[in-house]
């Protein structure tokens, strides 16, 4: 009984603090750290590049990126799949690449409603609206178990693992509860009660534990990585870089980029993260045009293979 008091005021705790209010601070000082490096090391930064040295650096780094939507896709097809809903064409990849864009949206939530609303059509509401809600989580599961391997550097690292264990058919339902009790916004959005009756309801977890989609998460994560790697090489000659250290520093910056949703798509926290934690092992003015360059490519890939979904959109209006 004193367990499950001091449990009620736990949570009674956590609900009175403003999280979306600490996430704007957090943004706000990311982009601000980001921009004071930015204007330190502005004198040594040039964006003249070479195209006819670098131009195919460049567009691998652009198919990585856009390699990395495609699997985040087929993550989600099988996400929905592991939820006890089967799929026999490809409309649901389509669909989460076209819809890829709207997380650059201000309000952050807009590509979770549109898939929504997708898969409402073809399935049940309690599908829908649980499938959308845990794929984030699938990322961030993703992105911390390859930052386990900084157990090289150390055994902290390990607890990276600790979101994974929650990825089986008998936790998940603690996991989809909590992440909905921290998703108020989509709730309102969605216009569904924020309520913690029958949530098992019309859900048939196939199997224990989802494989498939987290290996496709981990694909989607190392894509990325790749994509921003090979960015880096083209400014930084160098041979002393470390490629574990940048995956990890990159996973946990990844990471905590996708858990503050007042950036659209991690814009200025991902940049902050990184350019923290790779301290001095990186030259800044080097790091920096990186980022910048990596970012570029990053979006521009969302916004080609979106441009069909942006086009439709924009014609319904007119």
């Amino acid at each position: 009984m004193r367990f499950n008091k001091s449990n009620q005021t736990y949570w009674k705790f956590l609900k009175k603090i403003n999280f979306g209010g600490l996430k704007s601070i957090f943004f706000i000082l990311s982009l601000l750290y980001f921009c004071i490096y930015f204007f330190y090391n502005i004198d040594q930064i040039s964006f003249v590049i070479n195209l006819e040295k670098n131009g195919i650096d460049f567009f691998l780094s652009f198919l990585c990126c856009v390699l990395s939507v495609y699997l985040n896709a087929c993550a989600w097809k099988y996400i929905v799949k592991w939820f006890g809903k089967e799929f026999k064409s490809n409309n649901l990849v389509s669909f989460y690449v076209l819809t890829n864009i709207l997380k650059y949206v201000p309000g952050g939530v807009w590509h979770f409603v549109e898939r929504f609303n997708f898969i409402k059509k073809i399935s049940n509401p309690q599908i829908a609206l649980y499938s959308t809600l845990i794929e984030p989580y699938f990322m961030l599961s993703a992105s911390f178990l390859l930052a386990t391997m900084g157990l090289i550097y150390s055994p902290l690292y390990f607890f990276l693992i600790f979101p994974l264990v929650f990825l089986n058919r008998k936790l998940i339902y603690l996991v989809l509860k909590r992440i909905g009790s921290l998703k108020g916004k989509l709730f309102k959005v969605l216009r569904l009660p924020n309520s913690k009756d029958q949530f098992e309801e019309r859900i048939n977890i196939i199997s224990f534990f989802p494989t498939r989609a987290l290996l496709l998460e981990i694909g989607f994560v190392l894509s990325k990585f790749f994509g921003f790697y090979i960015c880096l090489n083209t400014f930084y000659t160098s041979n002393t870089l470390n490629s574990i250290f940048l995956l990890v520093i990159f996973s946990l910056s990844w990471s905590l980029g996708l858990v503050v949703p007042t950036a659209p798509g991690g814009v200025g926290v991902f940049e902050a993260c990184l350019l923290f934690l790779v301290g001095k092992s990186i030259p800044q003015n080097i790091i920096l045009i990186t980022l910048i360059y990596f970012r570029i490519i990053s979006t521009s890939a969302d916004l080609l293979l979106s441009f069909p979904f942006l086009i439709r959109k924009l014609s319904k209006r007119i």
